[in-house]
């Protein structure tokens, strides 16, 4: 009997704010990750497929390994935090298909990183939601030279994987201005709370053509992303659920004042 590929309907985008979301018990967010299984998303892919801010690159790439290292991609964080591990199993046969798939698009150059394990805006969502670490993983990386609108288009071009049970998910930050970071007990700057409330309108409405133009559409775009690689994982999982899908906002919380924990699912159109 041939058992039939898993069809995901749905895509993700995660903000994984600071790597502190590892080890940190306080962060509403990261409750959020490890209830995934049994309040988000109780399905179990066949493969995942995360874009994350933190691979940038002038042309996509994607990582093509056996077992993914597990990159710490962060400075002058405590020390635990440099001995978690993340081995998931590399997926170079979901990686050849991505290539396959960007090629057919019509781009012409998409590279091969024989090396590269998950960074950290891979690994630390995914051990708070896959603990085990027995799915296999690829990443595919971002341009942040390129704009909203071709990010989309990758996504676009990647919808036939959620029929072969791959799981997509861009990682990043609803909001990432690290310089704007600060301890306000509590309180959210007004810039990022008016930039938050523009995109969950936005995208909760299927406003997706304006979120593709976020830099001209939304208030305090610049103070938001001042580079806009957190944000474009969004528009790849935008892209791959499809024009008509529907986004829900799945959770909501905040850090240092200014860093966005929202983060959206994306169901298909039936």
């Amino acid at each position: 009997m041939i058992k039939m590929a898993l069809t995901m309907k749905d895509t993700f985008y995660i903000s994984h704010g600071s790597p502190t979301l590892s080890i940190d018990d306080s962060l509403p967010a990261r409750h959020f990750l490890q209830s995934w299984k049994d309040t988000v998303f109780g399905q179990t892919p066949k493969s995942i497929l995360v874009v994350s801010g933190h691979w940038d690159t002038s042309y996509p790439a994607v990582n093509m390994v056996q077992r993914n290292d597990t990159i710490y991609d962060f400075y002058g964080f405590p020390d635990k935090m440099y001995k978690l591990k993340y081995p998931a199993p590399g997926a170079p046969e979901l990686a050849k298909r991505v290539k396959e798939l960007l090629m057919a698009s019509g781009l012409k150059r998409v590279d091969e990183d024989k090396k590269r394990g998950l960074d950290h805006g891979a690994w630390v969502p995914l051990m708070l939601m896959y603990p085990e670490a027995d799915i296999p993983v690829c990443q595919l990386s971002v341009q942040s030279r390129r704009d909203g609108t071709y990010h989309y288009n990758l996504g676009k071009a990647l919808a036939p994987l959620k029929d072969e049970g791959v799981l997509i998910i861009g990682s990043g930050a609803a909001t990432h201005n690290l310089r704007a970071l600060g301890n306000l007990n509590g309180a959210v700057v007004p810039w990022a709370s008016e930039f938050d409330t523009w995109l969950k309108d936005a995208l909760l409405e299927g406003r997706y053509e304006d979120v593709n133009h976020f830099q001209e559409k939304a208030p305090y775009a610049k103070m938001a992303h001042p580079w806009p690689d957190h944000f474009y994982p969004l528009h790849v999982a935008m892209g791959a659920a499809g024009e008509s899908s529907k986004a829900k906002l799945i959770h909501q919380s905040w850090e240092l004042g200014s860093l966005s924990y929202a983060s959206y699912q994306f169901t298909a159109a039936s």
